[in-house]
Formats: structure tokens, sequence, C-alpha cells
């Protein structure tokens, strides 16, 4: 028997890693007992709810985290790669404000500090990491009117998905063809507009009023749209839109919808706020099982 010794040099120090320099606000929260319940996932269970505790602080730390999260699963499935997506989430005190990831870095890779605040005008006005690199400004065309609009959204997410944008191209409404299209049963609108690439503040409120009172949305030619009471919901839903888009389109005109009465009675079950949310739980822990990579 031989022993096989790698020929590769020995290192013995580790390199120096730095962070960006992080404001007292964050610190503070950061060295709450609540905030130690963030670097480890709890354990799940069929009755848990969405929950907002602690300080003001705190709950500002728990959406940002949360945010982290949602990009992190987007990256996971490979959306977002060129920078084609983006996930807000209100302010819980500052209602015209909301948080999202800040300009070039890659969804797979950011972290809580990578969220940042954005203003009624679209400007950065909090970058609690140290690091202003501004803001993809289509977010804030498309989301800050939704938030407007909408007080009870807390959070909306949109970027460009493999089916998704191909059923936008159809200019269609989701069918009631599976157990997860239910979902969006008579919940959903499309916006019909020319306005590919939204490049003004009307576009997103048209974007804004074609929703309606629905709760997600089908931009007609560019992609998928999904809101929520939590960043959770709201991710959780759009992984589901997307699952369902595929179906769609795979299935094409062979697909044969439920009853109108039967889709509302599956909804009943599949469609409220607290299923996306429990979707998101999921989809936490399989792309982020560790937390503290979310620094």
């Amino acid at each position: 028997m031989c022993t096989v010794r790698s020929r590769l040099p020995v290192v013995l120090t580790k390199p120096i890693r730095t962070r960006p320099v992080t404001s007292r606000r964050t610190l503070d929260a950061q060295t709450s007992p609540a905030y130690h319940g963030f670097m480890n996932h709890q354990p799940l269970r069929p009755t848990d709810e969405p929950a907002e505790t602690g300080t003001l602080e705190e709950i500002r730390l728990q959406r940002r985290r949360d945010t982290a999260i949602g990009y992190r699963i987007f990256g996971a499935y490979g959306w977002g790669s060129t920078g084609d997506g983006h996930i807000s989430a209100r302010d819980p005190e500052l209602a015209d404000h909301f948080w999202l990831a800040r300009y070039g870095v890659p969804f797979t890779q950011v972290t809580i500090n990578d969220i940042v605040l954005v203003g009624p005008n679209g400007t950065v006005v909090d970058a609690p990491g140290g690091i202003d690199t501004g803001i993809n400004f289509a977010a804030y065309l498309i989301h800050w009117p939704i938030h407007e609009a909408r007080p009870e959204i807390m959070s909306a997410a949109h970027t460009h998905t493999g089916y998704g944008t191909p059923l936008s191209a159809r200019r269609e409404k989701i069918l009631p063809i599976s157990q997860e299209a239910c979902s969006f049963f008579e919940d959903h609108e499309i916006f019909e507009d020319e306005e590919l690439d939204i490049i003004s503040l009307d576009g997103g409120k048209r974007i804004a009023a074609s929703l309606g009172t629905a709760r997600h949305g089908i931009l007609a030619n560019h992609g998928l749209l999904t809101t929520g009471e939590s960043v959770g919901e709201a991710v959780g839903f759009f992984v589901t839109m997307e699952r369902v888009a595929e179906a769609q389109m795979k299935a094409g005109d062979a697909a044969k919808p439920i009853s109108d009465e039967g889709a509302r009675s599956v909804k009943r079950s599949v469609g409220p706020g607290i299923a996306g949310w429990h979707q998101f739980q999921w989809l936490a822990r399989r792309h982020v099982p560790d937390l503290s990579v979310l620094g």
C-alpha cells in the first residue's frame, strides 16, 4: 500500500477579508438577541404563520434579510443573471420608501448589507453596508407606483424567466390546468402596453392601475409580477407562478382547464398569502440553508 501525498503547498495563513463599513443602526440591530435567531432556520411547522416581532429596527432587519434570501432564491434558479429583476420590501416606518438590492451584486451573492433603502424620488437614502452603487432604476419605476397605489402590499417581485416571458408574449391569462395554477385564479391581470422597457413613472403607474385589486400580474411581452403582504409571500408565489407558466406553455392548446367552481375551491387552500409564505420557507431552507452567508 502506498500513500499519495499532495504536492500542493501548505497554506499557513488565511487571506484577510475586508468588510464594508456598517452603519450604527445596523450594528445596534445586529447585537440584539433577536438578531441571532436570524442566523439559523427555525423548525418549520404546517401551522406557522408570518410574524414580525421585536423593535422597529429588528423588523426592518428581518425584511432586509428576507429580501436578500429572495434574491438568492432567484439566483439559484439562474434568474437575474444579467441584472434583470428586482424584489422590493416596504420600510416598516417610512411607508413611501422600500428596500432592494443595490446595483451590480450577483443575485447568488446578495447579503443583508447589499439591501439599500430607496426614497420616493428613486435615490438611495441609506446604504447600511457602506457601499452605494445605485440601483436598477427600472425597479424604482415599476415598484414605487405599486407600493404607492396599494398600501397593503409590502413586497413585489419581478424578473425575466424561461417560461414566464414566453407566456407573457401570448398575452393570455393563467388557466386552471394544475393545482398550482389555481393559486392565481381570478387574482391576476395582464398589463398590455408597448412600453416593455419601463422608462417612466407613468409606465409604472399604468402597471399598478392594470393590477386593479389583483395581487399578481403578467406584463405582456415582458414577464411575471407578484406581490404580497410579506417578502416571503411575493417570492414564494413568483416561483410558483413560473412553474405554472411552464406547465401552461408545455401543455399548450391540449390542456383542459377545470371548471371555475373547481378552481375557486382549490384556490381556497393554495391561494391565500400564507401558502406563498410557506413556499418561501421551503425554498429558503433548500437554497439558502446557511443563513450566515447573508452577513
